[in-house]
């Protein structure tokens, strides 16, 4: 269904992985400076809640739209909902993804594949196929990765060969689009207080005592970089650091410290 004639589209911020942490805050932070949005998650009852939250505080309630990315079709059904509600994308936000602690070869497969559909074959999806609208709109994208990209992975290997797919990809469209008008900012988040180190399987006392940033602290991180058309953002003076030094560190010494690291954070 078109736009009906005469009538402007809604244009809003399609945030995938919207339901909670830093995909939440992102919203947040999107809504507070007068962004309209749509939510995607699989959790239609957290969605709901948090289009309330921002509704609740004055501004227009979001779009709220279940999926599960990791389907095929999902993309597809994304686009023909947004057009049913008269709506266009101008920002692109693409945080859905998870991740699993463990050796390759002792994870279950289908799982990791699971993984590897979400974190990387969705995220393209959706940016190849909103990329028209977002040129029309001359518009933002905002692909949230992690600093496990930059380093070398035992122990979550897929996950952060995940990630350094999703900063390649970033930094190579940002050049592509350059003459365009769209923007492409790839946020590079370090450990942050959220649910995804419980779905990863990381240990639970672990948990208790590693530190992290704070959600909100990476979504406005993450804004203030997507608004200045910034190509990376790496919140977090320490992280900042790591990142600029992992380039000149042999992956012969980043290895067995990775390995060690993950090995502990899957506890006894």
């Amino acid at each position: 269904m078109s736009p009906q004639a005469g009538r402007a589209p809604r244009r809003v911020a399609l945030v995938t992985g919207a339901s909670s942490g830093i995909g939440a805050d992102l919203a947040r932070v999107l809504a507070r400076h007068g962004h309209d949005l749509a939510l995607v998650a699989r959790s239609r009852d957290r969605l709901d809640a948090l289009a309330d939250e921002i509704a609740n505080a004055g501004r227009p309630r979001p779009i709220v739209l279940a999926a599960d990315l990791a389907r095929p079709d999902a993309c597809a059904r994304l686009r023909e909902a947004l057009a049913a509600r008269d709506a266009v994308a101008d920002i692109l936000v693409n945080n859905a993804g998870f991740g699993l602690v463990g050796a390759a070869a002792s994870l279950d497969a289908a799982e990791q594949i699971e993984m590897t559909d979400l974190n990387m074959r969705a995220l393209t999806q959706l940016t190849l196929a909103f990329l028209p609208d977002l040129i029309a709109a001359r518009g933002r994208i905002l692909n949230v990765a992690s600093v496990a990209a930059f380093l070398p992975g035992p122990g979550m290997a897929v996950y952060y060969a995940t990630k350094a797919y999703v900063v390649s990809l970033s930094e190579a469209l940002s050049a592509e689009l350059m003459g365009s008008s769209v923007t492409v900012t790839v946020l590079c988040p370090g450990v942050t207080s959220t649910g995804f180190q419980a779905r990863a399987g990381f240990d639970r006392a672990l948990l208790k005592a590693m530190p992290g940033m704070n959600a909100m602290d990476v979504a406005e991180a993450g804004y203030k970089g997507l608004m200045a058309g910034r190509r990376r953002i790496v919140p977090g003076l320490l992280n900042k650091i790591m990142v600029a030094m992992l380039p000149f560190v042999p992956n012969a010494w980043l290895l067995p410290v990775v390995a060690h690291l993950q090995a502990r954070r899957r506890g006894p």
